[in-house]
């Protein structure tokens, strides 16, 4: 029986798949760093590497255990290990502040790089550079396109009024005349003061934020018995 501590896997493809991983991972992680996320260069590189590095180990005590008995290790459990162990790794990238998430790209990133990882550790060198190419198309190429792409932003609308001001109809068709579109709304009445304040969750188009809020800002200060508008 062979010793299950030797390495079937020659030297030379070790380092050719060990360098793959180093390079994936600062080709990746250059772009991260780039943009001042957390998990960059370093952490990119390591994770690669380090996927790399434990499916190699597992290929080897694959191949290096004898045919002869009926039992083999499974190359694939490490792999799986490695996965839900990233998810915590990537987890811990992703950050709420206020009502924005962010990190939810790099805890891609990092998954992604570790898949990059298992492939090269594994030997599979076309697909680990395929991986590697559409990694960098996203990262590097797709943000122009998505700079152009108008998408839906979302913001509250305060509006505070007189209990016989302008009525949450009129609030619905004035903000909807400067195509912004009430997606939902609720109010609080302050008898002893006689007004009610009017909560609109807004949804409008990608574009210039202080424009699009000065302006829904103006019209409903426009209307009856208005007190006092804002936009968050």
């Amino acid at each position: 029986m062979n010793d299950l501590l030797t390495a079937p896997i020659p030297a030379n493809q070790m380092l050719l798949r060990l360098g793959l991983a180093v390079l994936a991972g600062i080709v990746v992680g250059y772009e991260r760093e780039s943009h001042g996320r957390a998990a960059g260069l370093r952490t990119t590189m390591l994770t690669c590497v380090a996927a790399a590095a434990a499916m190699i180990l597992s290929t080897s005590i694959y191949e290096g255990a004898s045919k002869e008995i009926s039992w083999r290790p499974d190359p694939t459990r490490i792999a799986a290990g490695i996965l839900t162990g990233i998810g915590f790794l990537g987890a811990g990238a992703i950050v709420r502040e206020g009502k924005s998430v962010r990190g939810v790209t790099t805890a891609a990133v990092l998954w992604f790089v570790t898949i990059l990882g298992l492939a090269f550790g594994a030997g599979h060198i076309v697909l680990g550079l395929l991986g590697l190419c559409v990694a960098m198309g996203t990262l590097f190429l797709l943000p122009s396109v998505e700079a152009g792409i108008k998408n839906d932003w979302y913001g509250v609308v305060q509006v505070t009024v007189t209990l016989d001001g302008m009525q949450e109809q009129e609030v619905i068709r004035r903000i909807g005349t400067l195509d912004v579109s009430v997606k939902k709304m609720d109010f609080d009445l302050d008898l002893e003061e006689r007004r009610k304040t009017i909560r609109c969750e807004v949804k409008y188009k990608k574009g210039d934020l202080i424009a699009v809020s000065q302006r829904v800002v103006q019209e409903l200060m426009r209307g009856q018995g208005v007190l006092r508008v804002s936009w968050s």
